[in-house]
């Protein structure tokens, strides 16, 4: 089926003004201000000069399930498709925490694959929270070189009690074995880094880049906001050259809220291509005492991240101004060239909103997921 999305207020994510779409299988064909005639079989979607989005790129998501801190009872289970498309997340980047013990990389490659025949567009990291890292192959280069979903390492622990603490020659063997796999694959081949409440913050991070010659887009924190201390060293970080990643979690008062620390990043003068923000849908919220015990646990889920969007619209901030930290940027970052952005040959992977600024309609590779806001694909067990 061809679609025309008529009379859309364009986001690409910078402003382009109302412009008519055209999208044939999972690409869009056409952009331009003149309404092109078909005279074959399309469908038409007036968007009646409501916003329309790049689909949200959400590179941080336990697409297994996180959890398992507080027993076996406590593994959270996967995430089914609606979670992702009902909150305009048209791509995600799975990943492996605490448990890399009961869950493995097969089974994450196994969760990318599936969601994939859902319509979806989904990806993953090898290895977890601990060293040595899980992988299906055998090394962390080889399963970014030959697992063709795989796209980096992560989320490796740093500055948390349940992390292996990795020395700093640990880390660097790592990181070069992600960078040289970028260097042979094209892939993002980055190591996504968990930050804990540690004191020792983004030291090893520093001591790498004041050490090595690998790149510094190589290392990318995330959590960052989970600590006002961590946020600062961070923007330090994003000056040098790291892709550094808020999560949409609350914080309390030892961190920045999602949104303050987006703000707070967007009026300092910082690299604004080097921010992005991710959910940890899928995964644990753990609260824990003083000698690491669990006192109460959450969880994440996708629409958090779309919840801070929200936020940032009704604050009256410009959507062209924070768009990049849930699209383009994360799209760069993870090389993905056909994400992130609305432009021809890109992946039809949409969002448009109502008049109220909320989320009306959801394409993900041509397909419409949610529409009239009413969910139209669901996985297969939904």
């Amino acid at each position: 089926m061809i679609t025309i999305i008529k009379n859309a207020n364009v986001y690409s994510p910078s402003s382009l003004g109302l412009q008519h779409i055209v999208i044939a299988e999972n690409k869009i064909v056409y952009m331009g201000d003149t309404l092109p005639e078909l005279n074959i079989e399309h469908e038409v979607l007036d968007a009646n000069g409501c916003e329309l989005l790049p689909g949200f790129v959400d590179g941080h998501t336990h697409i297994t399930g996180g959890g398992g801190e507080a027993g076996f009872s406590t593994r959270v289970p996967p995430v089914p498709l609606s979670k992702f498309t009902r909150a305009g997340v048209t791509t995600a980047v799975g990943l492996l925490g605490t448990d890399d013990t009961t869950r493995s990389t097969e089974s994450l490659v196994a969760q990318v694959y599936a969601l994939r025949e859902e319509g979806f567009s989904a990806y993953c990291y090898t290895g977890g929270y601990h060293l040595p890292p899980t992988t299906l192959t055998g090394s962390v280069k080889t399963d970014i070189v030959f697992i063709e979903p795989v796209i980096g390492v992560g989320e490796l622990a740093i500055s948390d009690h349940r992390s292996s603490q990795p020395t700093l020659n640990e880390l660097l063997k790592i990181a070069s074995e992600a960078h040289v796999a970028r260097l042979m694959t094209g892939k993002a081949g980055m190591l996504h880094l968990h930050l804990g409440d540690g004191k020792r913050g983004l030291e090893l991070i520093r001591q790498a880049l004041d050490t090595a010659e690998i790149p510094a887009r190589t290392y990318n924190p995330t959590h960052i906001n989970r600590q006002r201390f961590l946020f600062e060293e961070a923007c330090e970080l994003a000056k040098r050259g790291c892709w550094v990643d808020v999560t949409a979690f609350e914080t309390g008062k030892v961190g920045f809220e999602p949104g303050e620390a987006l703000l707070r990043y967007m009026q300092q003068d910082l690299p604004q291509d080097k921010l992005t923000i991710s959910s940890d849908g899928g995964g644990c919220l753990p609260d824990f005492n003083c000698d690491g015990s669990l006192r109460k646990m959450d969880f994440a889920d996708s629409q958090s991240m779309t919840d801070i969007f929200y936020e940032l619209i009704d604050d009256g901030q410009k959507i062209e101004d924070f768009l990049p930290f849930f699209t383009l940027n994360v799209a760069k970052l993870m090389n993905f060239h056909q994400k992130g952005r609305i432009e021809v040959g890109a992946d039809a992977d949409l969002i448009i909103l109502n008049k109220q600024k909320r989320i009306e309609h959801v394409m993900a590779m041509g397909r419409w997921h949610v529409r009239d806001n009413q969910q139209t694909l669901k996985g297969t067990f939904e």
